[in-house]
């Protein structure tokens, strides 16, 4: 949905509220206008709602073959680590491992050098997420570099 609007209430035996937050209400509650309703155009209809006609048939579409659990908001965004890929994440970690003093500036000049590009933040990134950032860990690679 493109704007917040105003939240519809229904009342009958109950009274119902239903806010433009709840994506999957929300596109309900404007399909069972839609299917109630036969004078608005549906192009109104959907911009009463803060969608487009187009979408308003793409939400149709979606609650047709998978019913109200469709309806739901698919997260944004690249679906898969194209730049962090499993390879570079265990040259970053070997690098990290074999010079556990150099920061991600570092690593991430030498993964640059290898032919594997990728940005400081990447680096930092995948050492935030095997927790290879910790104190401890390094104090630890000393102490077993000592025995």
């Amino acid at each position: 949905m493109k704007t917040n609007k105003a939240a519809k209430t229904f009342k009958g035996s109950i009274s119902l509220t239903v806010g433009s937050t709840d994506a999957i209400a929300w596109k309900f509650t404007m399909l069972l206008e839609a299917a109630s309703a036969n004078e608005d155009s549906i192009e109104k209809l959907a911009r009463k709602y803060g969608y487009t006609r187009e979408h308003f048939y793409k939400i149709k579409k979606q609650y047709e073959e998978g019913g109200c659990l469709s309806l739901s908001d698919k997260p944004k965004g690249p679906k898969v680590n194209y730049k962090r890929t499993d390879e570079i994440e265990k040259q970053i970690i070997r690098h990290r491992f074999l010079d556990p003093e150099a920061n991600s500036e570092v690593i991430a000049q030498k993964m640059n050098q290898t032919g594997h590009a990728i940005s400081q933040r990447s680096v930092e990134r995948t050492i935030n997420t095997y927790g290879l950032q910790k104190k401890g860990y390094i104090r630890q690679l000393r102490k077993m570099r000592e025995l």
